[in-house]
């Protein structure tokens, strides 16, 4: 697959990120053609290189996070540093930051500078809080925007204290809407009169849009959605229940004639031709009786099995996979959901797949997450830079 044939091709992205949000919307973009030039500090680049587990000390999550970028070290403290980036930004289409609100500002970098040097260029913003607004100075990770944005109040037991997910998803969320907003830009830049814009994404916000039907219940019932552990209330059956072996399995039977069809599987022909039980309003209200009828059934068999008994039902539900289970299961496989690459020592390895799937144009992975600086010279020389320049650009501590 070459670049060419892929539907970002042509477009130039330059990241000002570090850790998660602002570095996974443009590895979106590298994935899908863009031309992403990543700049990092050259006293140890981004952070991420060095969380989680380390191989040869550098961060495996950083091999997939910084795929098909361009690694370029620049010291924007530097009055240098600052020229080459507006020299980069001059040619781009999309900006990526995810600093706090107002560092930029005090670069000299701000939208109106960078507005006057590229007016097609779109400025996508990724912060905890947004560029406005009272709390939009103040620090703000993805645990604070998952807090504030009303994911971690309902997550866990209703008797235990709040959870979190294992893994940061109010950054990635947060990024994706960077990405659809960038799009959008592009979108009206190539519609209109090609001026580009900021597309402002506060973590929070990013984490509060999906809270799906919190805001109306509130506000015409008075009704404040609590923990529920893994049932989803008003929605019956639908829930994780525990096997025989020790195995979990999700099962969500609250469709009407897959309910039906679920008790009649598993020998519950009473619960099948229950008048009160035909609508999800009546199951609710039964919520407790159904769960224990459910649990007892699948306490009583091993994982396969009730799978099986499941699937020849046409009932929806899924073990809780780990990753083993991920690395041999078919469908995984046949989708391409692992992708097979090399560290830089050769060792084989294998990552994520390419989410989504297009059908004429998929993305793809060319190469994994650079070392620091790697593509220095090579970026600056496509902005016309001489060796000799370059040379006195290393020497200044610049890049």
């Amino acid at each position: 697959m070459s670049l060419s044939a892929k539907p970002l091709a042509g477009l130039k992205v330059i990241e000002l990120g570090t850790l998660i949000a602002g570095p996974f919307a443009s590895r979106i973009c590298a994935e899908f053609g863009a031309d992403v030039i990543k700049i990092e500090s050259p006293d140890g680049g981004d952070p991420l290189r060095k969380w989680r587990k380390l191989y040869e000390g550098t961060s495996l999550w950083w091999f997939v996070q910084a795929r098909n970028k361009k690694s370029l070290t620049l010291n924007l403290k530097h009055p240098e540093g600052q020229s080459v980036l507006k020299r980069l930004l001059g040619e781009a289409d999309i900006l990526i930051e995810n600093f706090r609100p107002g560092v930029l500002e005090k670069l000299g970098l701000g939208w109106d500078v960078l507005h006057a040097l590229n007016p097609k260029l779109v400025m996508v913003r990724l912060s905890g809080f947004g560029q406005t607004g009272p709390y939009k100075d103040q620090p703000g990770f993805g645990a604070v925007g998952e807090s504030m944005g009303g994911l971690r109040y309902i997550t866990g037991f209703e008797d235990r204290p709040p959870v979190r997910t294992g893994i940061s998803i109010g950054d990635s969320i947060a990024a994706l809407w960077g990405v659809i907003g960038a799009l959008m830009a592009l979108r009206h830049r190539e519609m209109n009169d090609g001026q580009g814009q900021v597309v402002d994404v506060a973590l929070y916000e990013a984490v509060f849009a999906m809270m799906e039907s919190l805001v109306p219940e509130f506000d015409v019932f008075g009704f404040i959605r609590e923990r529920s552990g893994n049932i989803m209330p008003g929605i019956t059956p639908s829930s994780i229940h525990t096997c025989v072996d020790g195995r979990h399995i999700q099962i969500g039977a609250n469709g009407d004639a897959i309910f039906k069809r679920f008790m009649l599987a598993i020998g519950r022909d009473d619960l099948a031709n229950d008048p009160t039980l035909t609508d999800n309003a009546g199951r609710d209200l039964r919520r407790d009786e159904l769960y224990g009828v459910i649990d007892r059934w699948a306490a009583s068999l091993p994982l396969a099995e009730v799978e099986a008994i499941l699937n020849r039902a046409e009932v929806p539900a899924s073990r809780i996979y780990s990753a083993a289970d991920m690395f041999a299961d078919p469908q995984f496989l046949a989708r391409e959901m692992f992708l097979s690459a090399r560290l830089p020592d050769g060792k084989a390895f294998k990552m994520p797949g390419i989410v989504p799937k297009l059908s004429d144009t998929p993305g793809s992975t060319e190469w994994v997450g650079p070392q620091l600086g790697e593509h220095t010279a090579e970026v600056l020389e496509g902005l016309g830079y001489t060796a000799q320049q370059i040379a006195v650009l290393r020497e200044q501590g610049t890049v």
